[in-house]
């Protein structure tokens, strides 16, 4: 993803969340996907989806078993 995707990405999950710690990363050697952090703690994946001539972005974030288990 270009930089200014990434940027106005960024900007929109802050808002979106209200939480001004989320960032959007460049992935290292792709060019359709983005990570996401919070902190430094990497918690999801944009995918970039250009297809039809309709641009949208999907993001996936795994929730481990053990993750739900630290919460009790």
């Amino acid at each position: 993803m270009k930089p200014d995707e990434i940027a106005k990405l960024t900007k929109f999950l802050r808002a979106k969340f209200e939480m001004p710690a989320i960032s959007v990363r460049k992935r290292p050697q792709k060019n359709d996907s983005a990570e996401v952090y919070i902190g430094e703690e990497f918690v999801g994946v944009i995918f970039r989806d250009d297809e039809d001539g309709e641009l949208s972005y999907n993001f996936s974030m795994a929730i481990l078993d053990f993750d739900l288990e630290e919460q009790d």
